[in-house]
């Protein structure tokens, strides 16, 4: 476990990214502001997810093949069929996309890329009070702490990995315009709707990007709860926990081991993406994942909400020997949708 800040001993970096470990690392003492944000921006995740289908239909963007705005069903899974158990919202979250002339430069400078260089989509004000400026700060305060893991991780992998480019972790995360957040709903499941896959929630998985920054999932009772802006936006209550003690994140370990994460809700949590893994030809793992739902009978009403941050390079930045990060992204888009 890191604490923020503060220094890191190699044996933490070692059992974090080594070769029997999990590739994952939790950050703890972050800024005060961190644990009220986290709840907030989860709690939209819900009211989101629950607004009329015109609304959401209008942010949809298919261009994009539903990498920016919400989406539901898009996606396909393991076995083919589409995934409609949860719903997804996709921000790039770099201050410079929007407000500079970045993102037009991109736009001409990769045409026919929208997944990557097309506007944010925000539901208005009026819709959804307060969404916007909360998605944005908390994403700024994930991206000041994945700088420092990642200043971490290059440490780690300047004195273990052959010709690695020193520093090039913490450039990545602090120099690219094409990061993204994804906020998730994972919708709650009827009585006795479990398929019985471990990984029904959300199928075995690595992230596309280089440091991934999660948030532990927040799990709300939206029977008891309803996500329905009558009043203005108020945070949901919020469980202790999974109502099923299986259900949640799962991660297979280096060694092939299936481990179930806990991540205390004052932490972040980040693991390693397949970007990482192409350009340090393997010696930096991508960390497969996947979701698993309540039980049957065991999920009720119960959402699960949840925020990754990808952290990924500029997309002229090269992955290997043929590839930027822009050919990259697309092979990856193209095999998920």
């Amino acid at each position: 476990m890191l604490t923020v800040p503060g220094s890191v001993p190699f044996e933490t970096l070692e059992e974090a990214f080594g070769s029997s470990s999990l590739g994952i690392i939790v950050v703890k003492d972050l800024s005060p502001q961190f644990v009220d944000l986290r709840r907030s921006l989860l709690s939209y995740a819900s009211y989101l997810a629950n607004l009329p289908q015109d609304e959401l239909a209008k942010l949809e963007h298919e261009q994009s093949k539903w990498l920016v705005g919400w989406s539901c069903g898009k996606e396909t899974l393991k076995d083919g069929h589409f995934d409609t158990l949860k719903g997804s919202f996709y921000v790039n979250c770099n201050p410079s996309f929007a407000e500079t002339k970045i993102q037009a430069e991109l736009a001409d400078r990769y045409p026919g890329f929208p997944e990557y260089t097309a506007l944010n989509v925000w539901p208005s004000e009026s819709v959804l009070p307060g969404f916007e400026p909360a998605f944005r700060e908390l994403c700024m305060l994930i991206t000041e702490t994945a700088a420092l893991v990642a200043r971490a991780c290059d440490q780690y992998a300047e004195g273990r990995i052959k010709g690695y480019k020193p520093g090039y972790l913490e450039h990545v995360v602090t120099t690219s315009h094409v990061s993204k957040a994804r906020l998730l709903h994972y919708f709650p499941q009827p009585y006795g709707s479990s398929s019985g896959d471990e990984d029904d929630w959300c199928a075995t998985h690595v992230d596309h990007g280089c440091l991934t920054g999660l948030t532990s999932a927040m799990f709300v009772d939206e029977e008891k709860h309803p996500p329905v802006l009558s009043d203005g936006f108020a945070p949901l209550p919020e469980l202790d926990g999974s109502p099923d003690p299986k259900a949640g994140l799962y991660i297979r370990s280096r060694s092939g081991e299936t481990v179930k994460v806990g991540l205390p809700k004052d932490c972040l949590a980040f693991q390693t993406g397949e970007a990482l893994e192409t350009i340090t030809k393997g010696k930096f793992k991508a960390v497969p994942h996947f979701v698993r739902a309540a039980g049957p009978g065991k999920g009720g009403r119960i959402a699960r909400n949840t925020l990754a941050l990808f952290t990924q390079p500029n997309l002229w930045e090269m992955v290997d020997e043929k590839r930027d990060f822009a050919a990259f992204a697309k092979e990856i888009v193209e095999r998920n949708h």
